[in-house]
């Protein structure tokens, strides 16, 4: 197993102190801020102890087959609010209509797990009713950001070959407009009904959530022919879980808790490009 450790601000003495929990054979710089700890121990114990030591000095870790590479998967998989963009769309939403607060609530819920998905935006999309549709270009105008680090991914994702796709518990307004700004391959999410120009309270159709996320990678994946282990898929949460449960590599973004103790590496404090610093050139 090899170890990166990486930041975004990096001294060599502390990740030094860091891996030498792991023991590692050698230790390579492969960045500004990123380091290769080469031939690793892993156990649970040391998984810990590297765990609680990265978290306390704002470092990012991952313990990762030596042999693993970017050529290894075939399709990235990004949730769309707080992972590809820092906003939750249907909290700024909601502040157009001055229930920001209300609405949050129930989001902040519902991405720890506490209520059902399909329930939770049920519940917020009603409390939009009524509201000026014009207020979507507003939000994706004033204030939707990607998040940091991910042009650059998205940049050595699509040069390496690979397809992408959004799959988001959001509305098609936002992932369609992220579809054709980024070049993505594949989107699926959610669609507002707007009835005279407002927004009528519905969702049109099936909701996207837990698990019509998974079952989206799996189609994509079906059409693609490659396994559902070929896939890199990132979240931040609960409602990510069951897509992440099936990929090759899952990646917690800033995620919730719950979402963090199950994927297979957490990016707390790096941008989306970390993931690029996993795998051996």
């Amino acid at each position: 197993m090899n170890l990166i450790l990486q930041g975004l601000n990096v001294q060599r003495h502390i990740v030094e102190q860091i891996a030498g929990l792991a023991r590692p054979r050698t230790i390579v710089a492969i960045g500004e801020h990123a380091y290769r700890c080469i031939d690793v121990s892993y156990n649970d114990e040391v998984k810990s102890q590297i765990d609680m030591a990265a978290w306390a000095a704002q470092l990012d870790y991952a313990f990762i087959e030596r042999s693993r590479s970017l050529s290894d998967f075939k399709l990235l998989v990004m949730d769309m609010d707080s992972t590809l963009i820092t906003i939750e769309c249907i909290d700024e939403i909601a502040d157009m209509q001055g229930l920001k607060p209300q609405v949050a609530e129930i989001t902040e819920a519902a991405m720890r797990g506490e209520i059902e998905f399909k329930e939770s935006l049920t519940r917020r999309v009603a409390l939009l009713k009524g509201l000026d549709a014009g207020a979507l270009q507003r939000v994706y105008d004033e204030r939707l950001a990607l998040s940091p680090g991910a042009e650059k991914m998205l940049a050595a994702i699509q040069a390496a070959g690979m397809k992408t796709l959004l799959v988001s518990g959001g509305f098609t307004f936002f992932t369609d407009r992220m579809k054709q700004r980024l070049q993505l391959d594949y989107t699926h999410s959610n669609e507002l009904e707007i009835v005279d120009g407002k927004l009528s309270g519905r969702v049109m159709g099936g909701i996207v959530d837990g698990a019509e996320k998974k079952a989206t990678v799996e189609r994509v994946c079906k059409e693609l022919d490659i396994a559902p282990r070929q896939t890199i898929v990132m979240g931040d949460g609960a409602n990510d879980l069951r897509m992440m449960g099936i990929a090759g590599l899952s990646v917690a973004f800033r995620a919730k808790p719950v979402v963090r103790a199950q994927a297979d590496v957490a990016l707390n404090f790096v941008g989306l490009d970390g993931i690029l610093q996993l795998f051996s050139s």
